[in-house]
């Protein structure tokens, strides 16, 4: 996705974090069996097994590049919305300038809804215009997110993994990046994660064909 809502370039990285794989973890997707090795770090909680976080707590968001470098890091706020378990929603806000991609426009003042799990190799951010019309969904096939519950507040960090979709009111998407995913390697150095993302993929777009959560336009509040 565009790096984050606070900074869209790339230049912007502010810190390095090395990854460390854990056992794979097992999760069923579209009836396939797709192993994430989680990372994990010490302190972190990864996994279903995080606390619940109560409307209002206040999160430092970090992305981290595939490589395991951090992107960027920016300020969020767990909402009340109606999400499943163990999803939560947090709200950011889009401050730097107009960024467009497929269709979908990023623009100053922008809400966002970003729509986390422990447990599934994807988030979703739903790009709401300050009029309060939904612009679209861009989602990130990931690592399961991480809570650092430690820090203050809380970190929140996700792990992109390559592929991202960009999906449209209007029913039209996008798939982003697929040349980044095979310049990777992964096919030959690690095909059971290459499959997992891939997999991650296709449930992303099986879930906006369906509208199901997170794109049940329902979910998306009004700020």
């Amino acid at each position: 996705m565009p790096h984050a809502p606070g900074s869209p370039d790339r230049e912007t990285m502010v810190g390095v974090s090395e990854p460390v794989e854990d056992p794979e973890r097992v999760r069923r997707v579209e009836g396939e069996t797709a192993a994430f090795p989680l990372r994990a770090a010490s302190g972190f909680v990864a996994g279903p097994s995080w606390s619940p976080l109560s409307a209002g707590t206040a999160l430092t968001v970090v992305k981290l590049a595939p490589d395991g470098s951090e992107v960027t890091r920016y300020a969020g706020t767990v909402i009340d919305a109606a999400v499943p378990d163990p999803w939560i929603a947090v709200e950011a806000w889009w401050v730097k300038r107009r960024v467009e991609m497929n269709g979908l426009a990023f623009e100053t003042g922008d809400r966002l809804l970003e729509f986390f799990s422990p447990a599934d190799p994807f988030n979703v951010f739903a790009v709401i215009a300050p009029q309060g019309h939904l612009r679209g969904w861009y989602a990130n096939v990931t690592y399961p997110t991480e809570l650092d519950p430690r820090t203050d507040p809380p970190t929140l960090t996700w792990h992109d993994l390559y592929l991202d979709v960009v999906a449209l009111p209007s029913g039209s998407y996008v798939v982003r990046d697929e040349d980044e995913l095979a310049e990777a390697g992964l096919l030959a150095a690690d095909p059971s994660l290459h499959a997992s993302i891939l997999a991650a993929a296709a449930e992303v777009l099986r879930r906006f064909a369906a509208r199901a959560f997170p794109f049940d336009e329902n979910a998306v509040t009004p700020g």
